[in-house]
């Protein structure tokens, strides 16, 4: 519902947490919509979140020339900088202190989970002060985990990454047979992951020949010995197997797999988490668990590679033209809230219809979206090694159209 009429101030953005292909079209997209609404004085930009804003590091977008803009919007990362921070009620009210030193009226914030819950936080902070400040969360993560959402900005993108190296790697895997093992970004939910099935659409011949062979998520509780007769049963079919692993794979207690070897893990994330992207650990134990247990015809263990697709999963340079799009428009709705007074909250993205496709933008509580994790529904898992064809259904029109492979 629409709030009070607002005083003249100035508005700032921000941009947090892993960046990603396209949430430099949300910053632009803010940017854009607030341009000529009436009230804003100027449109500032954080340099590193609220790292930079608690700093006095601000830079002045309203000055950027409209070409300047679209082509930072094309590009990939976080334009302004940003922030893994993670702020208490200390920090959000220092936050607070400098949107009042820099007369801030509207404060918007890009990114995922966190930022939601610091945008709830600063916001509250604001009302008990009695300072007018309207929050705007803007949503962004690769993980597709902020509840409400049908998905979120970053993720289509991503998802067309993790498709096409898919696609590539079983190429890869078909010349030189071998059991080939690939971690993909997802702490607790497994929609990046299991993006890699589209790869089978892509590749040549049979879709059941085509990789992944074998999908391991979050959700399903991870048994070591299920993986080896897995595994063995793909190899010994069609001599060739190749996974995709979710880092965030947890046993039946909920225990993360990686954490299980927490000894041979020395990096921990500022939130104290043990590093789970990029440490090469996970891949590295189960391939070593593949060479100890699973044997070629002759006896002797395959061949076994693993990798960790780590940070190359948010950035490339190769949008899913989707996902650009809506990032743009989620960050022009979020300012076209601000302009006709909203009280502030998380724009989610809401699937309109599926054939043809279409998204449409809401306005939610910060407190529905503040910290909260949403998981892959059961619907969109298939027994304990696949998805089902309602994900595929649902992930397909994100990602956009794939390369179409053949093979002598």
């Amino acid at each position: 519902m629409a709030g009070s009429t607002f005083p003249e101030g100035n508005a700032v953005i921000g941009q947090s947490g892993g960046p990603t292909a396209v949430i430099n079209q949300s910053l632009v997209g803010v940017v854009q919509g607030l341009r000529g609404v009436r009230g804003v004085k100027r449109i500032l930009g954080m340099r590193h979140g609220v790292n930079g804003l608690v700093k006095d590091q601000v830079v002045d977008l309203g000055k950027r020339a409209a070409a300047a803009l679209e082509a930072v919007a094309r590009t990939p990362s976080a334009a302004l900088g940003s922030s893994r921070d993670k702020p208490d009620r200390d920090y959000c009210q220092a936050i607070l202190n400098a949107c009042e030193k820099h007369k801030v009226r509207w404060f918007f914030y890009i990114g995922g989970n966190d930022s939601s819950d610091t945008c709830r936080i600063v916001s509250d902070l604001a009302r008990e002060a009695g300072y007018e400040m309207r929050c705007f969360h803007v949503p962004k993560t690769v993980d597709n985990d902020l509840v409400g959402n049908d998905h979120t900005p970053g993720y289509p993108s991503a998802a067309r990454f993790v498709a096409t190296a898919f696609a590539a790697d079983n190429l890869d895997n078909a010349s030189l047979p071998g059991i080939k093992i690939n971690v993909v970004m997802g702490r607790h939910a497994g929609f990046l992951t299991a993006a890699a099935a589209l790869a089978r659409e892509a590749g040549p011949g049979r879709r059941d020949e085509n990789g992944p062979h074998l999908i391991y998520l979050p959700e399903v509780p991870f048994d070591g010995e299920r993986f080896i007769a897995d595994v063995s049963e793909v190899y010994g079919r069609l001599g060739r197997c190749q996974v995709a692993v979710s880092e965030g794979i947890q046993d039946a207690r909920g225990i993360p797999m990686a954490t299980t070897m927490e000894a041979h893990l020395k990096e921990k994330d500022l939130h104290g988490n043990v590093q789970l992207s990029g440490s090469g650990v996970l891949g590295d134990a189960l391939a070593d668990l593949v060479r100890k247990h699973v044997r070629t015809h002759s006896g002797k263990p395959p061949r076994v590679r693993a990798d960790t697709f780590g940070y190359l999963q948010r950035c490339w340079p190769d949008p899913s033209p989707v996902d650009a799009r809506e990032a743009r428009a989620a960050g022009r709705f979020a300012a076209r809230c601000a302009a006709r007074g909203e009280p502030g909250g998380s724009v989610a993205l809401l699937r309109t219809r599926s054939r043809p496709y279409g998204c449409g933008f809401k306005l939610v509580e910060l407190a529905a979206v503040a910290a909260k994790t949403r998981h892959m529904p059961p619907e969109f898992i298939r027994g304990t090694n696949d998805v089902s064809k309602q994900f595929l259904d649902y992930v397909r029109p994100l990602v956009g159209g794939l390369p179409r492979l053949a093979k002598l």
